[in-house]
Formats: C-alpha cells, sequence, structure tokens
C-alpha cells in the first residue's frame, strides 16, 4: 500500500512539474507576439508601412529577405521584421545569417552590432499524450498538441566583417522593362478572370474577377502592378482556391484582415518579381491598427496568410515554359 501512496506523489509531483513548465512556456510565448505587434503598430503610427520599401532596387535589391548561407527566403511575419531593419538600418542587402553562420563562413559580426530577432512556428505534443496519438488515428479522438515560436537571432551582411565577397557582393540593378514583364506573365499564367477598364480597382467574390483601371490612370506606371497584384490576392482567397473569410463588410474586423492579408501578398510578390510600388494604401490604416491592437497575433496570421497567397500565386510563374520565362 506504502509503495502504491509512493507511486501517486511521485506521479503528482511530475503533473506540477509539467504545469509549472508549461505556464513558463506559455508566457514568453505570448509575450514574443504582442513585442512583434507592438513594433509593427509603431511603425504604422510613424508613417512606416514596412511592407512598403522605400529603396531603390540599386541600394538594397529588391528582393525578399533570405539566410545568406542557404539562399532560402524567409517568409511570413519574419518578411516584416527583416525588411525593417533594413529600412532602419539602411543596409545595402537583404541577406542574413546568424552568429554561428558567420563564424562557420570565415567571418564574425562586427562588435557592437544588435541582431534581429525572427521566429519559427511549429506545434508539438507532450510527451503524456504521444501514446494516444495512434487511439486517436483509430477513434478521430483529437490529440492535444501545443503550438510554439523558437526564436532565433541574425545579423544583416552589413553588420559582419571578414565575410568572403559571395556574401557581400552588391547586388546587381534590375531594369525597368524586367519586372512589368514578369508580373504580366504572371498575371497571364494564373489564369483569373483578369479585366482592365473603369476607374475602381476590386476583386468580386461572387463573380470570381478582378477588375483594375488601365496603366494610364496610374501616375507611377509599376502602380498598376502593385494594384493588380494586391487584387489577385484576394482572388486566391476564394473558396475554389485557399478558403479565407471574405464575407466581411466594408469597416468590419474581418475585412480588415482581408485587405491587410492581400496588402501584405502583393508586397510578397512586388520583391520577388522586382516591382518597386509607391503606393501606402493609408486609407486602410486605421482599419489594421484597430485590429492589430485587439489581436496580437493578427499580424502573424496576415502574414502567414499572405505568403501562402503569394506562393499560390508564384506556382504559375514556376510552371511557365522556359521560353516564355525568359
Amino acid at each position: 500500500m506504502a509503495h502504491r501512496i509512493g507511486k501517486v506523489r511521485t506521479s503528482g509531483k511530475r503533473r506540477e512539474a509539467a504545469r509549472r513548465a508549461a505556464a513558463r512556456a506559455e508566457a514568453p510565448r505570448v509575450s514574443l507576439y504582442e513585442e512583434v505587434t507592438a513594433t509593427i503598430i509603431a511603425q504604422l503610427e510613424a508613417g512606416i508601412f514596412p511592407w512598403v520599401q522605400p529603396w531603390s532596387a540599386a541600394a538594397a535589391g529588391v528582393g525578399l529577405p533570405r539566410n545568406a548561407v542557404t539562399g532560402r527566403p524567409y517568409s511570413g511575419i519574419n518578411i516584416l521584421i527583416l525588411w525593417g531593419a533594413v529600412i532602419e538600418g539602411g543596409y545595402a542587402a537583404q541577406d542574413w545569417l546568424t552568429f554561428r553562420q558567420a563564424l562557420a563562413a570565415g567571418g564574425c559580426v562586427r562588435k557592437g552590432e544588435r541582431g534581429r530577432t525572427i521566429f519559427y512556428a511549429d506545434r508539438f505534443t507532450p510527451k503524456n499524450d504521444r501514446g494516444h496519438e495512434q487511439v486517436g488515428q483509430q477513434t478521430d479522438e483529437a490529440v492535444r498538441t501545443v503550438s510554439f515560436l523558437k526564436r532565433f537571432t541574425v545579423f544583416n551582411v552589413a553588420q559582419c566583417e571578414g565575410l568572403p565577397e559571395r556574401f557581400t557582393a552588391e547586388p546587381s540593378p534590375t531594369t525597368g522593362h524586367e519586372p512589368h514583364q514578369a508580373a504580366e506573365e504572371l498575371i497571364a499564367a494564373c489564369g483569373a478572370d483578369f479585366r482592365v477598364g473603369g476607374g475602381e480597382a476590386f476583386y468580386s467574390p461572387i463573380g470570381d474577377y478582378v477588375q483594375v483601371p488601365p496603366q494610364a490612370a496610374f501616375k507611377q506606371p509599376q502602380d498598376y502592378y502593385d494594384v493588380a497584384l494586391h487584387e489577385l490576392g484576394h482572388w486566391t482567397g476564394h473558396k475554389s482556391r485557399l478558403g479565407r473569410d471574405q464575407t466581411g463588410g466594408h469597416g468590419t474586423p474581418a475585412y480588415a484582415r482581408e485587405e491587410l492579408c492581400a496588402e501584405l501578398s502583393a508586397a510578397f510578390l512586388c520583391a520577388t518579381l522586382g516591382v518597386a510600388p509607391s503606393l501606402r494604401h493609408a486609407d486602410y490604416l486605421g482599419y489594421w491598427l484597430a485590429v492589430l491592437r485587439a489581436d496580437s497575433r493578427a499580424i502573424f496570421k496576415a502574414a502567414s496568410q499572405a505568403s501562402k497567397a503569394a506562393d499560390f500565386l508564384l506556382a504559375f510563374a514556376d510552371a511557365l515554359p522556359l521560353e516564355a520565362a525568359a
């Protein structure tokens, strides 16, 4: 009997330890969302749109931020964090790497430089629930999983010294024709019902078509492509494609979230295709700020959805014949 009581006490201690560990893990996870959201809100309040590139192709290279070692582009909220860092630091490249990667490459981070925190999101199944995974598959019993964010600190290559030339070579500027051609090819390849005309730009979820004014109606030609890609971002959300909630009326939180998603997806697409728009959709600013202030995870979700929307459209460009993509 005494042996059984000892087991009960030990089990109770383990459960308590697990509860405390979970509580400790929960606290920083929530604060990370709040920390990043507060930064984005502060930038917007200051008139800085972290997804609108204020740099030229010759200065910082049009494109998404990427890992300098692997060449893999970052996605979701990490794009906004690192774009904001490029704006603040005035860096001449979109390439980033960790402290250890800099050392392994033969260089080092310059003394006194401050890194940027980026995040990796994932889920895990607590140990006590792993034994039920097979049962869950057989009986449709839900298996409890816990989401978490893992921090990484990265530095721009401009913050390092001693790196090989391949890390520090200045990006080649793009010509004015190339980004326009790439955008036109993507618009044609995606197969959307894309209509040019009228004085308004919009996507009709009911009719499932996009309409934009002719390019001559825009003060800057590249802004035509920004608007076109914004509306195509909405197009990806149709129930037959990515299936986002597009039922919100003008001025509602649901409407603001969908607009933020389309805005970010257009920014990601413009960066990838080499389009440098000058538009800042300040008319939506109040809606976006209200959503971000009410939900610290909203910008994370919007950025994630925007990455999926951009990838959905870019898949059509990847499928173009080589002669068309050249």
